[in-house]
């Protein structure tokens, strides 16, 4: 009879394969060329083929991830977040919008261990840096510096991360290693 430490070990591998499996068809369907293969895409989003996804990186279902975005390890992007804007150009006397053609679009960057909170908007071209929270529902339209929780419309800073810079510090040198694999938080419900 297996112990329940063998039991679990292998119930892990036998997920393991499975999410890498329905990975590696997601990346197949949506032409993912520059994920990592531990980045995970959930079901029903819809994301721009030039995505840039570092390690451990997640985004959630029903995501509408617009071109030029990178993710930096172990970001979470909770579900119906929308990365878009700064696509159309706007200013021109006498000519539709729809006619108007498109600006250079600037990248928007999702920095290392950042977490971008369910219904969140995200104007393109935006920083959130590392290890920064967005609260759900904000609209940002504005960098966000590092380890900074952002929430509103637009959002706006409401608190720090960590209480103190020794926090912050310890928290830094691990983001500065190689990326680790680590427990997975279990889904509700």
């Amino acid at each position: 009879m297996k112990t329940l430490s063998q039991l679990l070990r292998t119930h892990r591998r036998i997920y393991t394969w499975a999410r890498s499996a329905v990975m590696l068809y997601r990346r197949q369907k949506h032409g993912l060329k520059n994920v990592h293969k531990t980045f995970y895409l959930s079901d029903g989003s819809q994301v721009s083929k030039d995505l840039l996804a570092r390690e451990y990186s997640y985004i959630g279902p029903g995501c509408l991830i617009g071109p030029k975005v990178q993710l930096g390890p172990y970001v979470m992007i909770g579900p119906r977040v929308s990365i878009v804007g700064g696509d159309h150009v706007y200013n021109k006397p006498g000519t539709p919008i729809i006619f108007s053609g498109r600006p250079q679009l600037d990248p928007t960057i999702i920095e290392a261990d950042a977490w971008i909170g369910c219904g969140t908007i995200l104007l393109a071209g935006v920083r959130i840096g590392r290890g920064a929270i967005v609260a759900a529902g904000a609209v940002v339209t504005k960098d966000v510096p590092p380890y900074e929780i952002h929430a509103g419309v637009p959002a706006r800073k409401i608190n720090e991360r960590f209480a103190d810079s020794s926090a912050r510090e310890l928290h830094d040198r691990m983001l500065s290693q190689f990326p680790q694999a680590g427990e997975f938080c279990a889904p509700l419900a």
